[in-house]
């Protein structure tokens, strides 16, 4: 049962957030544009601006920044929908957004001027400008707040409706945020205790291995904090949308759960070719990151159970009838099923990278980086788009009217074209040998760089079609914000179907699967830790001018 409707002051919140998420991909993906122009070695950038702080700029302000205004903006929508937000909590949280404001503006400015052209992995020994780090501890801290405003809210909920189910997105989101948190306290460690005392000459050297480490108990789970919500509205908002029933509310919360034991000990399979980390440990992570494949095929059963389902009660009797009752020209369904495709070819080539053999072909090569555009930047950001067109109108008091509505479908298709000649161009290039990261180069005319070359110029087309994409999704932002019609737009929230098996209350048992977390992640990184520690090499000085301009 849905507890409350969206008061000013909380659409305010969100919409807030939603401001400079948009913000950030209009400027994350013009230096997005600018990378795919220089990697044809056809287009030299002006100023003297450098390659490698357009990276810095495209990596930190759209997987970073732009993700997660979305994510917490987005969750404070569903939250206060839900199991409402008191006037204590609503004032913590816009502590934490401008605490992740004024962090953002911080290693935004340090880029900006070419003191941490680091990327967005910042790996040591390349070295940022101090404010850079005490820039990313702010935005982490922002978000530690919001994590607890969150916590907070559905524990008021509870105490107010002893013994009931919590509401679906509400558990969905605490056990986002929970992912969050563990997994945050890796990179806050690293940043607190290694780079910001060795930035500022405090201590000589870094211990590499052991920050690169800590970056990954981060940097993968990393990856769950940006799908889940995307899982949110698939589960939660789509069923609603196509005039059904969420399949299994019990099957939802098993598959948070178990994304919440499985993302974060999986760390290793970053540093697969690493040396210093022993096998064995290497492998049980292998085998974990294989385990979080589980959620994902759960979610695909419960969703296309929910269509069909839907298409049958529509009347579609034949095998695959239900398929044509779904609303194609519904770009609040279309845009995320589109989404949805893309997963499958991403989700099999995160096994690729996962696995050991596999690995050595596509290490450190722009496959990765197809893969992540694959996965990011169009099955999680063409959902977040999806989301967007009813919940920047439910946020304003407008409506989304037939413009906007012809204008996402347009949108959806400009994008998936986009990221289908630059994301299969990074597979393949990658495949070849082409290196990610780097700029354009002739490698002293080596005869294997005009292979790639023909690839690059396929990047550079689907970027720009891409950034057509984003100047169509920012007007169309700006018009649900400003001129679309006013009036009340529906929040969809589904409701679970009739015939449904109960959800198990051993869900709601908090301090059980919180501490099951506590001992896998013990598990798999406990004495690898100990032996990084007792047998690294000797640490490294700060490089500070290795790449960019600082």
């Amino acid at each position: 049962m849905i507890a409350n409707q969206l008061t000013k002051k909380d659409s305010k919140l969100s919409m807030a957030h939603m401001w400079v998420a948009f913000i950030s991909l209009l400027i994350g993906g013009l230096m997005g544009l600018l990378q795919t122009l220089v990697r044809t070695g056809k287009f030299t950038l002006p100023f003297g601006i450098d390659y490698y702080q357009i990276l810095t700029v495209h990596g930190v302000i759209l997987a970073l920044v732009l993700t997660t205004f979305f994510i917490i903006g987005f969750q404070f929508s569903l939250m206060s929908k839900t199991v409402g937000m008191s006037n204590k909590e609503r004032a913590w949280a816009w502590i934490a957004f401008w605490v992740m404001v004024v962090g953002t503006i911080a290693a935004a400015t340090m880029i900006l001027l070419g003191k941490a052209s680091v990327l967005y992995t910042f790996y040591a020994p390349l070295a940022a400008h101090p404010i850079f780090y005490i820039g990313l501890t702010l935005v982490i801290v922002g978000t530690w707040i919001a994590c607890f405003v969150n916590f907070h809210q559905l524990y008021a909920w509870k105490k107010a409706n002893k013994g009931a189910k919590s509401p679906l997105l509400a558990f969905m989101v605490v056990i986002n945020m929970l992912i969050w948190f563990i997994s945050t306290i890796g990179v806050a460690a690293t940043v607190l205790i290694q780079f910001i005392p060795w930035s500022l000459g405090i201590v000589d050297d870094i211990n590499i291995l052991l920050s690169r480490t800590l970056f990954w108990y981060f940097g993968h789970p990393l990856v769950y904090f940006w799908l889940l919500p995307a899982y949110m509205a698939w589960y939660g908002i789509i069923p609603k949308i196509i005039g059904g029933k969420i399949f299994s509310d019990g099957l939802a919360r098993l598959a948070f759960i178990l994304f919440l034991l499985f993302s974060i000990p999986v760390g290793f399979h970053h540093q697969l070719l690493e040396p210093g980390i022993d096998p064995f440990w290497k492998y049980i992570q292998v085998v974990l990151t294989f385990a979080v494949a589980i959620p994902s095929l759960l979610t695909a059963f419960s969703m296309f159970a929910t269509f069909e389902t839907a298409g049958r009660a529509k009347g579609f009797t034949t095998l695959f009838g239900w398929f044509k009752a779904l609303p194609w020209k519904d770009v609040r369904f279309f845009a995320p099923m589109i989404g949805m495709i893309a997963f499958i070819p991403a989700g099999a080539g995160g096994l690729v990278n996962a696995s050991n053999q596999l690995n050595l072909v596509v290490h450190n090569t722009i496959w990765v980086t197809g893969h992540f555009h694959l996965t990011l930047a169009t099955t999680v950001i063409l959902t977040f788009f999806g989301i967007s067109y009813w919940l920047v109108p439910v946020l304003t008091g407008r409506t989304l009217d037939e413009k906007t509505n012809r204008l996402g479908i347009i949108q959806t298709i400009v994008w998936a074209v986009g990221m289908f000649f630059m994301s299969g161009s990074m597979h393949i290039a990658g495949l070849l040998g082409a290196p990610r990261r780097s700029a354009f180069s002739e490698y002293n005319g080596s005869e294997q760089v005009t292979e790639w070359i023909g690839y690059q110029y396929g990047q550079a087309i689907g970027g720009t079609i891409l950034f057509i994409g984003i100047i169509i999704m920012i007007y169309t932002f700006i018009y649900m914000t400003f001129f679309a019609p006013k009036g009340v737009e529906e929040f969809p929230i589904a409701e679970t179907a009739e015939g449904a098996e109960p959800t198990p209350m051993i869900f709601e048992n908090w301090r059980l699967w919180i501490g099951i977390a506590v001992v896998l992640i013990a598990f798999a990184y406990t004495i690898p830790f100990i032996d990084i520690i007792q047998n690294s090499p000797p640490g490294s000085p700060t490089f500070k001018g290795l790449i960019g301009n600082s």
